[in-house]
């Protein structure tokens, strides 16, 4: 197994000759590392929500939307930054209980 990284036509060539633009690639990690947030910072079933996984996904969600928000249509952007915001509430909601 070698240790060099892909050649670009290796990695084109995965996306069938088409690389993907960014935008809706971190939209849709933004979005799912939300929701993984979400679910970190549920408490049901008598478990107890995991606070540092949810700061961690929350951070990364953070620093991937401020990098993109720019090239964002404004109804994508609103709707991200909804989503950002209503998370980090119920992170500090459930910090502090």
């Amino acid at each position: 197994m070698s240790a060099q990284a892909p050649s670009a036509e290796g990695i084109e060539a995965g996306f069938g000759g088409q690389v993907p633009a960014i935008e809706p690639l971190l939209a849709e990690v933004i979005s799912t590392l939300t929701l993984v947030a979400h679910a970190y910072l549920a408490d049901y079933d008598g478990r107890s929500p995991d606070l540092a996984s949810a700061e961690v996904a929350i951070d990364v969600v953070a620093a991937a939307f401020d990098r993109v928000k720019e090239r964002l249509r404004p109804d994508e952007r609103l709707a991200m930054t909804q989503m950002l915001t209503e998370t980090r509430l119920t992170f500090i909601r459930k910090r502090d209980a």
